[in-house]
């Protein structure tokens, strides 16, 4: 089943075109990968789908519903989350009360009965911090959950972007440069924390990455943009091999 489906998408600023017609589908379940040099358009198109920029052209759909320039919090609240490529933590907040803001997009109780502290709101709230915790586990930080975030190393602040992000309950779940700043041994631990995300949580992710391996180890399908224009897509096993895309990002076989 088709859950994302972007047809000739396009964006213009000004007299600059930063995404150019670029169409592609995205099925539930899916690992899928937006790969390109600097400049490229990846994060411009993370922006399209999460309402931050409207199309110039073209048509985004989720779930067979045009959401082409429908606001940010209406698209979250229809199920798709990001991380962002700059972190953008509650760096005063401890990493739990971090990923507990994530839940509050599904709050159920009154803005009164939260204020007031009536028993609903502390059921839902206590609620909230078992969610967290437990997101916690998936993404390793269970053992720091205590700690400012601020605190965390750059690695650590990056999956609990992801954990809070888990805490909106999406369905797509975005992620734009989620290996940025990690040693390898964290690149392969955050492999396996992204596919028990997707096996054991139903998620279908859609990833952002500069680090190719990464990419080629976890994406089941790739698309390859350059200059705003879609180059390729396909498997790894074709992208890895592709004259252009090694022309215009990879500078070599992988």
């Amino acid at each position: 089943m088709s859950l994302l489906h972007l047809d000739k998408a396009t964006i213009k600023f000004g007299g600059l075109i930063a995404v150019n017609e670029v169409s592609f589908e995205i099925k539930t379940g899916q690992l899928f990968g937006l790969i390109g040099p600097n400049g490229a358009g990846k994060t411009t198109c993370f922006n399209l789908i999460t309402g931050v920029y409207k199309p110039t052209s073209g048509s985004i759909k989720f779930e067979g519903r045009e959401i082409s320039g429908t606001p940010p919090n209406k698209i979250a609240h229809l199920g798709i989350a990001r991380t962002f490529q700059n972190i953008r933590l509650f760096g005063a907040l401890s990493v739990l009360e971090n990923v507990v803001v994530g839940g509050f997009l599904r709050h159920r109780t009154g803005l009164g009965s939260a204020i007031a502290y009536l028993p609903p709101a502390i059921k839902e709230t206590e609620e909230l911090k078992q969610d967290a915790m437990r997101l916690l586990e998936v993404v390793d930080l269970a053992h720091v959950a205590n700690v400012r975030s601020r605190d965390l190393s750059y690695g650590m602040q990056r999956r609990l972007e992801i954990a809070r992000a888990m805490a909106t309950q999406p369905k797509l779940l975005l992620l734009d440069e989620p290996a940025a700043g990690m040693n390898p041994q964290e690149k392969m631990d955050l492999t396996g924390t992204v596919r028990r995300i997707r096996d054991e949580h139903d998620k279908t992710v859609l990833l952002i990455e500069h680090d190719m391996r990464f990419v080629m180890e976890l994406c089941e399908n790739i698309v390859v943009l350059d200059h705003g224009e879609e180059i390729a897509q396909g498997p790894p096993s074709e992208i890895r091999n592709d004259p252009k895309v090694i022309e215009a990002y990879l500078g070599e076989a992988v």
